[in-house]
């Protein structure tokens, strides 16, 4: 007999061996053994969830002629046909390769004769969102008022793309994703009955990798099992199978990251390639691995959150305490849109790479929040460290500020000066401005409480500042208070922020139109004074 692997040869035969779905295995039993039958059911879920093995058990269950608190008997004719595929009472249809009009008009036909033998004529209709629309359309009628002796099970894992009319139609079963310890329970047993020896870490990984789908999972052991035919697999066993790095590769990368060691983190992961790693899974885990550095730090049940051992676990949380909850969040950002990106591109390293200069060098990455945030707290610490911030028109010998009385340049070195800020940047400050102004009470206080009256927006590399009153207007056009404004601009960014005072004539408002070149589509921090 040909071999057949493990996800079909151990694929539930009862109720009981379901995993992972227990509501709805109760809800379906519970309508059998009260023959409260609908007459059409939709299964929504993601791949290897339990969809098409349920709709199989429950199209057995209700044509058998024995069921046992809900469950076939799997003995009588009718049981025995159906497993061997040649009942017919239980229909399979894949709607990937007969989605159109006139295989839905066959059902039609088929059913318009009552079952010869058995209860009801059962239809799986798997991947049901590949029916084309005309075909939904004509299967409408019969799928809300079939013969008694129809039953519809309708598969899909893109619910977004069933017509409403087809949902109002059916009874909605939402099958989740199934939990690692579920997997790793049900993968002990098959390994047990099979005589395979495996680590429990390794049946975890491998769980891990499953992402919920309990078919995926098994697919993934049979890789392992098929790889050391004969051999007991170990941890490390399965990450080489698998294509996958230990965590302590992740550990070394983050440090890589945080200390802006751009060369170090490409040359680590060139390296776990070059070992046979996945560029895909090497991404995938990485995220993993920094959503439990983040859980590590806003939870105190971390062995029952995080699925790692207690020794990576003391590791996470010496790492925990040298990152901040909000820049670890930044790179679970960054690099999950670098796994969805990986799968629209050949060119995946060099998105990898791209993904590491980005977090790596903050000052290059478009401004948003959180990377304006982490530029800021870069240079506080850079000032506590002992590196001044650069005053209102002081020069820079190669990036770095010259304090007073130090020469002004090296003696093999060029003076330069602060880069003009980029459009992003002044947007950057449109969105901070009540942070970036309140650091104006430490150098200005007199231009802090006029300042904080007025708006401002961005008109490409050009900060507007707007005042509805004269004399603050006046306050701040005085030199004191844009060289103030200009420390403030130049601590915070490091660059040339070009600025310009705007003051609305007395008979006109913010909202007026005459400066709707300058209120027009910008979203303003208003302070009621």
């Amino acid at each position: 007999m040909a071999y057949q692997t493990l996800y079909r040869k151990y694929r539930p035969q009862t109720f009981d061996e379901v995993k992972g779905q227990d509501a709805i295995v109760r809800v379906l039993k519970n309508q059998i053994n009260n023959n409260r039958l609908s007459h059409a059911y939709l299964f929504v879920g993601t791949r290897g969830t339990g969809k098409t093995s349920i709709a199989k058990l429950f199209a057995r269950a209700i044509n058998c002629e024995n069921p046992k608190d809900g469950s076939p008997c799997n003995e009588c004719a009718s049981c025995k046909a159906a497993l061997n595929g040649t009942s017919m009472n239980v229909i399979e249809m894949d709607a990937a390769s007969n989605n159109g009009v006139d295989h839905v008009r066959r059902i039609i036909d088929e059913i318009a004769y009552s079952p010869v033998s058995g209860k009801y004529f059962v239809y799986i209709v798997d991947e049901v969102h590949m029916f084309s629309p005309n075909a939904f359309n004509a299967l409408l009628k019969t799928l809300e008022e079939p013969p008694s002796y129809v039953i519809f099970i309708l598969a899909t894992t893109e619910i977004e793309s069933i017509p409403i009319t087809v949902l109002s139609r059916c009874q909605r079963y939402d099958f989740r994703r199934i939990d690692i310890a579920t997997m790793v329970g049900r993968m002990r047993h098959i390994t047990d009955s099979e005589g395979i020896e495996i680590d429990d870490r390794a049946l975890s990984y491998i769980a891990t990798c499953g992402e919920g789908s309990m078919r995926d999972s098994l697919s993934l052991l049979d890789r392992c099992v098929t790889f050391y035919d004969g051999k007991r697999i170990s941890y490390d066993d399965a990450l080489e199978v698998l294509g996958s790095v230990d965590t302590a590769v992740y550990a070394s990368m983050l440090g890589h990251i945080m200390n802006s060691d751009v060369t170090g983190a490409i040359n680590l992961l060139q390296e776990a390639m070059m070992r046979g790693g996945e560029l895909t899974y090497f991404v995938s885990d990485f995220v993993m691995y920094l959503r439990n550095l983040m859980l590590v730090q806003v939870t105190d049940d971390i062995e029952n959150t995080v699925n790692m051992s207690s020794d990576n676990i003391a590791i996470l949380k010496e790492a925990a305490q040298n990152i901040s909850p909000e820049t670890v969040m930044r790179y679970i950002r960054v690099f999950s849109e670098l796994s969805r990106d990986m799968n629209y591109t050949p060119q995946k390293q060099v998105l990898v790479e791209m993904a590491i200069v980005r977090v790596c060098t903050p000052d290059m990455e478009e401004p948003d929040l959180s990377s304006f945030g982490e530029r800021i707290s870069n240079l506080e610490e850079k000032v506590k460290n002992g590196i001044k911030t650069v005053p209102a028109g002081a020069p820079l010998v190669s990036g770095a500020p010259v304090s007073p009385g130090s020469p002004a340049t090296a003696p093999d070195e060029k003076p330069q000066v602060l880069m003009p800020a980029l459009p992003g940047e002044i947007q950057a400050v449109v969105d901070n401005w009540k942070v970036i102004r309140e650091q104006l009470k430490e150098t200005d206080m007199l231009l802090f409480n006029q300042i904080r009256k007025a708006r401002v927006s961005a008109e490409n590399d050009l900060l507007v500042i707007v005042f509805n009153s004269e004399i603050p207007y006046n306050i701040a056009c005085s030199d004191i208070s844009k060289d103030s404004l200009n420390e403030v601009f130049e601590k915070t960014l490091g660059s040339k922020v070009r600025f310009e005072m705007r003051l609305l004539k007395p008979e006109q408002t913010y909202s007026d139109g005459g400066y709707a070149d300058i209120l027009a589509n910008i979203n303003f921090e208003v302070e009621e004074i």
